[in-house]
């Protein structure tokens, strides 16, 4: 059916573009000195991911549905000052326009869709692939050399090999929507919650480590995030044998994923505000919260299964 063909591809796009075009900016901003030339490797393929968020915006109002466009994922109240921020910070130059432009993204319960339409959102889709592929390869390469004492880089090794899994279930999702692979609410539940249980986790523990010592009470909250998150990525994992479990998984991963959402929204507000002591930069924080977000919508809609 277009329709869903049409909203799934621009709620996506809308969505991943952005982390893909954030993990660069993250990633350079933590090169060594001796890694610098990397940088116009970067700043082109951040500018292909830019430039494709800005077709997807131009496609999208009338076009996102109206839980999506609630839903705070694409943006927040504090992306364009975490922005701000971050370039300061970081001597990076973001473009800030497209931040500017989705706030004027309406939802719609339903579009009228022409055959222009559907051809504009394939061709999106297909560069979409490309240019993510591309990033995603740099990602492992880089990795690679970081493992192998070939580069250092100021993230953690497992935050390299974690922005590339999103960047490869970005990939896999954008191609079973190009593809139109039939959407299965239950199957897709099962792998959503395995993937985005064991990233929530890996968010807390990143916290965790970039905490300054003095900040015990954060420290500990990040802690306990982590650990649960753990066990929820187990209990999601066993799904694939036990699927009768999935309504009781489903509703411990909101009600954990709700809480660390409100958790980290007030990571984002303290180090606006100058009141937490972290070495993360503003939009690292702004980037976690959207994709909590992003997680919760998916979760409220596994959560009416049955």
């Amino acid at each position: 059916m277009n329709y869903e063909f049409v909203r799934s591809s621009i709620e996506l796009n809308l969505f991943f573009l952005r982390i893909m075009k954030e993990h660069l900016i993250f990633i350079e901003a933590d090169l060594s000195q001796r890694d610098i030339h990397l940088s116009h490797i970067i700043s082109t393929f951040r500018n292909e991911a830019t430039n494709l968020l800005k077709a997807t915006v131009a496609l999208a109002n009338g076009q996102v549905g109206l839980r999506a466009a609630s839903s705070s994922e694409f943006i927040t109240n504090y992306t364009l000052n975490a922005e701000k921020a971050t370039e300061f910070f970081t001597g990076i130059i973001i473009d800030k326009d497209v931040t500017t432009a989705e706030l004027a993204i309406g939802g719609a319960a339903t579009s009228n869709i022409n055959p222009a339409l559907v051809d504009q959102v394939v061709a999106l889709n297909n560069s979409a692939i490309t240019v993510t592929q591309a990033i995603s390869d740099f990602k492992q390469s880089l990795l690679q050399d970081v493992l192998t004492c070939q580069s250092f880089s100021h993230s953690y090794p497992l935050l390299i090999d974690h922005v590339n899994r999103e960047a490869l279930f970005y990939l896999k999702a954008l191609k079973k929507i190009q593809n139109r692979v039939p959407f299965n609410l239950v199957r897709e539940a099962v792998e959503q919650e395995a993937f985005w249980n064991r990233i929530m986790g890996e968010h807390a523990k990143f916290v965790r480590g970039l905490l300054d010592p003095t900040e015990e009470l954060l420290f500990d909250k990040a802690h306990r995030f982590g650990k649960e998150f753990d066990r929820l990525t187990a209990d999601a994992i066993t799904l694939n044998e036990n699927i009768t479990r999935l309504p009781e998984v489903t509703k411990n991963s909101l009600r954990t994923t709700n809480a660390i959402r409100n958790f980290k929204q007030s990571g984002v507000e303290g180090i606006l505000g100058c009141k937490i002591k972290i070495t993360a930069l503003p939009l690292l924080a702004d980037h976690i919260l959207r994709e909590a977000n992003h997680y919760l919508r998916m979760l409220n809609a596994f959560n009416r299964i049955g």
